[in-house]
């Protein structure tokens, strides 16, 4: 290293520990959540090792015998392998492909409303469903879709005058119930950061763009969406790090003995060979849950590669 490069990073280091001496409260309120990571994301994961061992309660975590790869042999082995990624990668695919587009176009479509008041009170509507409990929201969808005595059986019955067929005993319905119900709750919600990104839309553009005479739909398609475009590139990027995430609570709670088949995905699945079974293999569980979240990783990897190659914009 040269004398000047070391000068130069002498001073980069003498400049920063005076920025911290003189913010130390604002670097202050970095300690609980630096804790709180530290605590919760980052000491969990030396639990990983027992994912390459036959995990016994008695002699811990680091005295148990040392498989290597057969609990993830085990997993790829079992017979209910192919139904769990299938029923995994259906629902994450499935979701990302309806929920993502959806909170745009409403985002762009309220944005072009004229009538700000209306504007604001359909916003508030739409973000109410996503504060109900997931608990309460499968109680809902149970309600509202029970052939007897449930909304749709009553609209049924009231327009054919016969008994509606049990939907909800279909397993082939559970995606598309799972699905559509998650995009009643959070499109509201999420089209939060879409709002954020187009009220920073410089309002030149659009009034250059009247000048031209652009129609409204033109000024969408040429003005807002260029504009939210690297917001929703990140967003996407995270959706496709997180696609194998299928929501464990909604997916346990719909469950039925008709349905299993189409909605046993691999969350629910290390939940009941790790806790729910009395066998409680944590071994195979964890090993089940590393390689989800090693699939997650390499799908952030070559999403965040795809993006910069595509618009320049990348989350790292």
């Amino acid at each position: 290293m040269s004398k000047a490069v070391y000068i130069v990073k002498k001073r980069e280091r003498e400049r920063l520990f005076s920025n911290i001496k003189a913010r130390w409260q604002i670097y202050l309120l970095l300690v609980v959540p630096l804790v709180y990571l530290f605590i919760f994301a980052y000491g969990p994961m030396v639990g990983l090792v027992i994912a390459f061992k036959k995990y016994n309660f008695a002699l811990g975590m680091f005295r148990s015998p040392w498989v290597g790869f057969d609990n993830f042999r085990r997993f790829f082995e079992s017979y209910k392998f192919v139904q769990i990624l299938a029923n995994t990668l259906t629902l994450s695919v499935y979701s990302l492909v309806v929920c993502f587009p959806i909170p745009i176009i409403f985002a762009l479509l309220l944005n072009a409303l004229p009538l700000k008041p209306y504007q604001k009170v359909i916003q508030t509507v739409t973000y109410i469903p996503y504060f109900i409990s997931t608990v309460v929201m499968v109680g809902l969808i149970f309600q509202i879709l029970n052939n007897r005595n449930g909304l749709y059986g009553a609209l049924f019955m009231q327009l054919t005058k016969v008994m509606p067929p049990d939907i909800l005993a279909v397993g082939s319905n559970f995606k598309h119930i799972y699905v559509w119900s998650a995009i009643w709750q959070q499109t509201g919600y999420a089209s939060i950061i879409y709002f954020a990104a187009l009220s920073n839309v410089d309002p030149t553009l659009h009034e250059a763009a009247l000048v031209d005479g652009a129609t409204r739909f033109q000024r969408v398609l040429y003005v807002d969406i260029p504009c939210i475009l690297p917001t929703a590139s990140i967003m996407l990027i995270l959706a496709v790090g997180g696609l194998m995430n299928v929501a464990f609570e909604k997916t346990l709670l719909m469950q039925n003995s008709l349905n299993i088949n189409f909605s046993e995905v691999i969350s629910t699945y290390v939940y009941k060979v790790g806790l729910a079974s009395g066998i409680n293999d944590f071994s195979l569980s964890t090993a089940i849950g590393m390689f989800n979240s090693v699939i997650n990783f390499l799908l952030l990897i070559i999403a965040n590669w795809g993006s910069k190659k595509l618009n320049g914009s990348g989350i790292f």
